[in-house]
């Protein structure tokens, strides 16, 4: 019998908790943090995908529920969405100390899994949060606008090829851009709309 998507889901989480070889898994033990595998929908039709999650995150397990987190709520909800209604997770899903960016060898290690969520969910489209999380996924699916800047493609559909099928990928900005630069979060508003089209 074919496993079910939430059971292969369920799979990667039973890893990433027992994810030893992780050089953040001492941190989250020491600090008593969870992993943030993922939330949301196995069917669903939008995959959203951040960098890392931060102390909020790390605390209870679930991406994106600090501020920016409501940013993200407030986005989705002016398409007619709201959380269940898609998958949102990070590339990497431990918390590296003090918010900074993950390593090399941290985005290596987490890759493969954020690579078997993609090929379970099987997205029509993906929206990457922020340059770091748009730079991964315009590498992993081999697209020729890696390279450019966020400012210059953010709100886009750009089409990739994954092994499934076709994928449209939405570079936007992260939700917690808005909080530094307020001018960035009227584009934000404007940027959500490219994903309304897989709304329904």
């Amino acid at each position: 019998m074919t496993e079910t998507r939430i059971q292969q889901l369920g799979k990667i989480a039973a890893e990433l908790r027992a994810f030893k070889e992780s050089p953040l898994y001492e941190y989250r033990v020491e600090n008593d943090y969870l992993p943030v595998i993922g939330t949301g929908s196995p069917d669903a039709a939008i995959m959203i995908i951040g960098e890392a999650p931060g102390e909020h995150e790390a605390e209870t397990g679930q991406p994106f529920v600090g501020a920016a987190g409501r940013v993200l709520d407030e986005l989705l909800a002016s398409i007619g969405l709201q959380r269940e209604d898609v998958y949102i997770t990070n590339i990497v899903k431990d918390r590296p100390p003090k918010n900074r960016d993950p390593r090399t060898v941290e985005v290596e290690l987490y890759a493969p899994f954020l690579e078997r969520q993609i090929a379970i969910i099987q997205p029509k489209v993906i929206a990457t949060l922020g340059r770091f999380s748009m730079e991964f996924i315009l590498d992993l699916l081999d697209m020729p606008e890696l390279g450019q800047k966020i400012g210059e493609l953010h709100g886009k559909q750009l089409e990739g090829k994954a092994d499934y099928g076709t994928v449209t990928v939405v570079p936007l900005y992260h939700p917690a851009s808005g909080f530094y630069n307020r001018s960035l979060r009227a584009a934000m508003d404007e940027d959500i709309r490219a994903l309304a089209p897989f709304a329904g």
